[in-house]
């Protein structure tokens, strides 16, 4: 099919007029195929599901059929109806079923959907207030919204003032700037559209479904746009309002009170588009010449909560395995996206990151003159105004704050301190040998620092919520306990950090026990409608919900007894059962069998292995890299070159093993044909097959 061209030629400095042009050409295109028309339906809106011509027609046919056996009330007349009610019903799941089927289908990637999904079929959905349907409750919203993150930077700003912390740039060659991006072509603009979510903002022209369906009509004419505003450096003025829609905390909370309210924001979906462009290109820039840090894991690549977690707790555990106490702390910011100065943000890209011409150019551009306002049903607010901060829900805001925050490591490293970021959640953590808590003091001076540079930056440590916790020796941890108190730490014997819980002895009873009841939960709302979808269908809905929860940081349980990881077998059991509808009295191991499914233990065992294989190889980060040894003999053995891994020197009770030596020894137990596996899919087909065989021996 022809690219039709729907907006004339304009320069690139004229991107504002360019994007207008493009944006009323689609609509006049949309009007004439299909104008606008305004209708109001009163009373109870009937189900997407039986709006189909199927249901529509067996509707009419069963209607038709006891009007019939009303008026006579002969028998063949009420067979005659029931049959066609029979029919009805029938064509009325297939149409259901299909209608869930494809909700899910598209929405395989998109959790939130699948959970409102589930939720709307399972519980009443949220009634919105009727006093909250009105111009000025939005107005309302945005004034609250707004003043809040006022009320943060003036504290900031009057709070007293703290010691200055000097920071040493890092120094870059003048070839390593990046003053210019680079034009795109048309495959590359189908890609990055085809991958980014479906997620359709109320500024848009078209619903985003229908623009990647008819992407090649209008192909030339976005990629123009796109080019324009790349090489201009500038940012369209359209594309920096956003829409935010006021979400309840929790169902039970009173819907009446602002502040029970998060804002939910979306932005114009050609604003992700450049914005999604520019992310590929400085993030190829800055993971080139090393600008990154290292121990930041928040949204990059072959990172995740979980190779940050694995980190920290494999250096808790060493500690105890040497017989040290391990003192973590964890940071909390009070909106901490919403408070980012512009102006430092800038001056931080340019002279800490390197960017320059064009480049810094759109940046201020991009940060200049945005807004929101806020919507609620068919009401909205006047726009606001937004002075300050990274936009909640843009591509951009995880990677310009992780710039922003960039100084701040060299705090924890001028103090000697180990630390690990993931966004704005940072930990710190140091080790104290017995009897010797001098380093303690140089953590209280860590946090210090930390705190006046965030004033410094209009950052807010939230005391409050901050949480510091001791790992160790039971005795011990009691006296640094006490230490900590007196040192105006509050010490607790469990945390949340990164949606693991943590507890002092590092037996995450806790945490299963919460992954326990929180997947039972699901599970009850899944049963309930396994009428409703498919098998297949309920299959994604499990694994969407179940076995993700299970799942979840499980390379942390390695060297757990086994009556803990048991619980969760539990629940990988009990939704086997509900999927494949088998009763409690027969055997579960053909059933996971059936369904391909490996048991829990020997999850976290792949894991673990194919953690290690993609650190080794440069699929994971750095820092787990560098915690796994190849083994190098001192004298000439055969086993030399034979890609082995040196095993860690520690004691091995169980609960107590360091992730390092249980991978190590896990690796090195696997046949050479899977450690020496030169592909990452010929390494796990063949994993699988070697770990189901362990699995299901007789």
């Amino acid at each position: 099919m022809e690219a039709i061209s729907l907006t004339p030629s304009i320069s690139a400095d004229s991107v504002d007029l360019l994007l207008d042009s493009f944006n009323s050409k689609v609509k006049n295109v949309i009007d004439d195929i299909a104008p606008l028309k305004v209708s109001r339906k009163t009373g109870r809106q009937k189900s997407a599901w039986r709006k189909s011509t199927a249901v529509q027609s067996m509707k009419r046919q069963c209607r038709k059929a006891e009007r019939m056996w009303q008026k006579t009330k002969l028998e063949i007349h009420y067979s005659i109806y029931k049959d066609s009610l029979r029919t009805f019903n029938v064509e009325l799941g297939k149409a259901r079923q299909s209608f869930f089927s494809n909700l899910i289908n598209s929405n395989l990637n998109n959790t939130r959907t699948l959970f409102a999904t589930v939720e709307r079929l399972t519980n009443p959905p949220n009634q919105i207030a009727s006093e909250m349907l009105s111009d000025s409750k939005c107005n309302e919203f945005a004034s609250f919204f707004s003043e809040k993150i006022n009320n943060i930077r003036k504290a900031i700003s009057t709070s007293p003032s703290y010691a200055e912390v000097r920071h040493i740039r890092p120094q870059y060659q003048k070839e390593d700037t990046m003053s210019a991006f680079e034009e795109i072509d048309s495959k590359i603009l189908e890609e990055i559209v085809q991958h980014l979510k479906s997620s359709t903002c109320y500024l848009d022209t078209l619903p985003t479904y229908f623009f990647k369906r008819v992407l090649n009509c209008l192909e030339a004419d976005l990629l123009e746009v796109v080019n324009a505003s790349l090489l201009s450096g500038t940012f369209p003025n359209s594309l920096k309002t956003a829409v935010v829609k006021p979400l309840l905390k929790k169902r039970n909370l009173d819907n009446t009170i602002l502040s029970n309210y998060r804002p939910i924001s979306n932005l114009p979906f050609i604003g992700k588009i450049i914005e999604k462009v520019v992310f590929n290109q400085l993030n190829k820039y800055l993971n080139s010449n090393g600008y990154l840090d290292n121990f930041q894991s928040g949204f990059r690549p072959h990172h995740s909560t979980e190779t940050a977690l694995i980190k920290i707790i494999n250096d808790i555990r060493l500690n105890s395995e040497s017989g040290k106490i391990s003192v973590l702390v964890l940071l909390d910011l009070s909106a901490a996206f919403d408070t980012v100065d512009h102006n430092i943000l800038l001056e931080r890209l340019e002279n800490l990151v390197g960017l320059s011409g064009m480049v810094i150019k759109w940046f201020r551009s991009y940060l200049e003159g945005r807004g929101y306002y806020v919507s609620i049903g068919e009401h909205k607010s006047k726009w606001t105004s937004m002075t300050c901060g990274v936009p909640q829900g843009s591509i951009l805001a995880p990677l310009l704050f992780s710039l922003y925050m960039l100084p701040l490591s060299q705090i924890m490293r001028k103090n000697q301190i180990a630390y690990h970021s993931y966004a704005d959640d940072t930990q710190i953590y140091l080790a104290l040998s017995p009897n010797d808590y001098s380093p303690i003091d140089s953590l209280c001076q860590c946090i210090d620092e930390i705190n006046s540079w965030m004033c410094e930056n209009f950052l807010q440590l939230n005391k409050e919520k901050t949480e510091v916790i001791a790992f160790g020796n039971k005795d011990e941890v009691l006296k640094v306990n006490a230490y900590l108190d007196s040192r105006g730490l509050t010490t607790k014997n469990q945390v949340r950090n990164l949606g693991v819980i943590l507890e002092t002895d590092l037996s995450f009873s806790s945490h299963v026990k919460a992954v326990t009841k929180s997947a039972y939960y699901h599970l009850k709302n899944i049963a309930r409608i396994r009428g409703f979808v498919s098998s297949q269908d309920l299959e994604k809905l499990v694994h969407a919900f179940i076995t993700s929860r299970v799942d979840y940081c499980n390379g942390l349980l390695t060297g757990l007894p086994k009556k803990t990881i048991r619980q969760l077998q539990l629940i990988q059991n009990a939704a086997a059962r509900i999927l494949t509808r088998t009763r409690k009295s027969e055997h579960i191991t053909p059933v996971l069998r059936s369904l391909h499914w490996l048991p829990v233990i020997f999850r976290i065992d792949f894991k673990v292995l194919l953690l290690v294989y993609k650190s080794l190889n440069g699929l994971g980060p750095k820092y787990i890299a560098d915690m796994l040894t190849e083994y190098k003999p001192n004298r000439p053995l055969r086993s030399l070159g034979s890609s082995q891994l040196e095993i860690q020197r520690v004691h091995t009770k169980q609960g107590e093993c360091a992730f390092s030596y249980y991978a190590t020894r896990s690796w090195n137990q696997l046949p050479e044909e899977i450690r020496c596996a030169k592909t990452l899919v010929t390494f796990k087909c063949r994993l699988k097959t070697h770990l189901f065989s362990c699995a299901f021996i007789e």
